[in-house]
């Protein structure tokens, strides 16, 4: 099993249309580990983590986000770091 971890920066509409709500699900639903929450530039900063196949399956979940999110632009960083994370986390 190949690990990843990602730090994403997502730009648009990401803000009150329950961005961070619905990547948790998306998540857990894959059995991603990691943080999300709201930027004040609007953007929102999640980090994942977990087997490489459902990182990415959380990260194309993230090019259209929930329903009412427009997202324009997503900042994708590899990291080398594995903190084996327990549980993912929405953070004020």
């Amino acid at each position: 099993m190949t690990l990843k971890r990602v730090h994403l920066y997502v730009s648009g509409t990401v803000q009150g249309v329950y961005f961070r709500q619905s990547m948790k699900e998306s998540a857990e639903k894959n059995n991603v580990r990691g943080w999300v929450r709201n930027l004040p530039d609007k953007r929102v900063e999640a980090v994942l983590e977990g087997e490489e196949s459902n990182v990415d399956a959380v990260i194309d979940w993230s090019h259209l986000g929930p329903a009412g999110a427009v997202v324009d632009e997503i900042k994708i960083m590899n990291e080398n770091k594995i903190e084996n994370l327990t549980d993912f986390e929405i953070l004020s």
